[in-house]
């Protein structure tokens, strides 16, 4: 039987604008009537979409931004993508003797004791989770048996968000859980968008992308796949992989996991995740520890990173979701003298040198898993607005970052009042425990208020003119004032049974609470004017007076 390729397989599940499901070859990448991928799990819709940018990246032969331009315009047939992909064929073979997508190169599945395929699902329950009976959520055996496509999007998507895994089994090259940060356009009547430009708005021309010097050692295939070659061949024992080591295209097909899948023992039958027919049901994988292990200076172009006493670290989703305080820093980036955050660098690049040429309105397309080391907590996935931002100049992003700055500093401010006082009337100040869900409270009634003064911000902008900072800031500060208030009477202390309650309590925390919320620290955060406070007369000229 030949190898599955992937490049030529129908392995894609994708959404078609008439809101049909079909299942695409890469080949098909630019058919104009595919509106976006359609797996049976978020976390493998996204993982489709950096798959297929790591592919258009490593493959195209675009070598100006001009010759982008138009392929944006006017995608590529599928004999320009058939002749960009044929030089890499043999790294998308998906079973077969030798190389194997995204499989270590000397596994067999004779070398270890088989696991079941379920458990490439990042969220499966682990061998510990199953000894003490603790799987109450999420089951064991849910997953037994997975066709071949949805195989490979499982291994996939574990390879690129790999969380930590016991002694060896490595964590992604961005760590356990990343966040990535795609743009994609906003399709109108008017400039109806497919699948084509939201994954061509994340890929660079060759030589944007080459510019981290790439020299003649690393242009060998398997520094860009490294399951090409065996894990000795770019990493010794007990060593590390650094970006010098390998090609630039390597961030996209990192492979900190050393797994091979079991074809020499499939059955015929209903896939678990896709519900389709396969006589090919693959039940089992074998792995083992100690695969690459990703140190240094990397920067995956997909990912925003912060600061940090170790360098810049890639950012990775947290409890409480994804929202519009996350916007500044994914999209525009700002530092403060605690804090410092970067946009990734495929939005930097997109911003600055090829979105005020399109059409469109975009927006960031946000998603990742929120790990607890290697506990799965929840998947976050969004898409925050840029209101035609990129038609701005550099100038005005730095104004921007400025302003937004103060706004999303009061509402954190405001956020952490409002938490305090909750505790004060409930409890005490210094009362422990999760009360995340009093900042998400927040963050969700107030990001409507977020979002229509940012639109108008940019309005503002794209007109060019001036002034109305201080107005803004004070409209911003009566939104935030009214929330926390709102949630604090209505929503969260004031909706508690009565019986329960101690007013005298209540009533002192919503005093404090609106001082708080009126007083100089707030107003200082959000870039407003403070009464100054009145000068005290000193002991000595009181008692003279006297």
């Amino acid at each position: 039987m030949d190898s599955l390729s992937l490049l030529e397989e129908a392995w894609l599940p994708v959404r078609r604008h008439d809101g049909t499901r079909d299942w695409i070859s890469p080949l098909q990448l630019s058919d104009p009537g595919i509106a976006a991928f359609d797996a049976p799990r978020a976390d493998f819709n996204g993982a489709l979409a950096q798959f297929a940018i790591g592919l258009l990246q490593v493959s195209t032969d675009v070598d100006r931004p001009a010759r982008w331009q138009q392929l944006f315009n006017s995608p590529p047939d599928t004999a320009t993508l058939r002749q960009w992909f044929e030089p890499h064929a043999t790294a998308f073979r998906l079973d077969g003797e030798g190389a194997r997508f995204l499989q270590d190169f000397t596994l067999r599945a004779a070398d270890g004791e088989a696991l079941g395929i379920g458990n490439l699902l990042i969220e499966t329950p682990g061998e510990n989770t199953v000894k003490n009976n603790a799987d109450h959520f999420i089951k064991r055996g849910h997953v037994r048996a997975l066709c071949p496509h949805c195989a490979a999007q499982a291994l996939l998507t574990l390879q690129l968000n790999a969380p930590a895994g016991g002694v060896g089994h490595r964590t992604g090259l961005r760590g356990g859980g990343p966040l990535t940060t795609l743009l994609v356009t906003q399709s109108t009547s008017a400039h109806p968008r497919s699948l084509w430009h939201n994954l061509w708005l994340n890929v660079r021309d060759r030589p944007a992308f080459l510019a981290t010097n790439c020299d003649e050692a690393r242009t060998d295939a398997r520094f860009s796949f490294p399951w090409l070659a065996d894990v000795a061949a770019l990493q010794k024992a007990d060593g590390a992989t650094a970006p010098a080591q390998v090609h630039p295209a390597h961030v996209y097909w990192s492979m900190p996991r050393r797994i091979r899948l079991d074809f020499d023992n499939v059955i015929a039958g209903e896939c678990d995740l896709c519900g389709r027919h396969s006589e090919r049901l693959v039940q089992h994988y074998v792995t083992r520890n100690y695969g690459l292990n990703y140190k240094g200076a990397w920067n995956h172009p997909l990912s925003p990173y912060y600061e940090s006493k170790e360098g810049w670290l890639p950012l990775h989703p947290q409890p409480g979701g994804i929202g519009y305080r996350h916007w500044l820093g994914w999209v525009l980036g700002y530092s403060t003298d605690k804090k410092h955050l970067r946009p990734a660098t495929m939005v930097e690049y997109a911003l600055a040198r090829l979105t005020r040429k399109l059409p469109d309105r975009l927006r960031l397309w946000a998603f990742g898993f929120d790990m607890d080391n290697a506990k799965a907590r929840c998947w976050y996935e969004a898409t925050l607005p840029l209101y035609g931002l990129p038609e701005q100049d550099e100038g005005t992003y730095k104004e921007l970052e400025g302003e937004i700055g103060y706004w999303l500093a009061g509402a954190e401010l405001a956020a952490s009042y409002m938490r305090n006082a909750v505790k004060d009337a409930w409890f005490s100040a210094d009362a422990r425990g999760d009360f995340s869900h009093l900042d998400a409270s927040f963050w969700s009634r107030t990001e409507p208020a977020f979002y229509s003064q940012l639109r108008q911000r940019l309005d503002v902008a794209r007109a060019n003119a001036e002034g109305g900072r201080v107005d803004r800031a004070q409209h911003w500060h009566g939104v935030i004032q009214g929330a926390a208030l709102s949630l604090f009477d209505t929503v969260i202390v004031g909706a508690g049974p009565v019986e329960r309650q101690k007013p005298e309590r209540i009533a002192q925390a919503r005093r404090q609470l609106c001082m708080n919320l009126a007083g100089p620290k707030l107003k200082a955060a959000l870039g407003l004017p403070t009464d100054p406070k009145p000068a005290r007369k000193s002991a000595k000229k009181t008692a003279e007076k006297a």
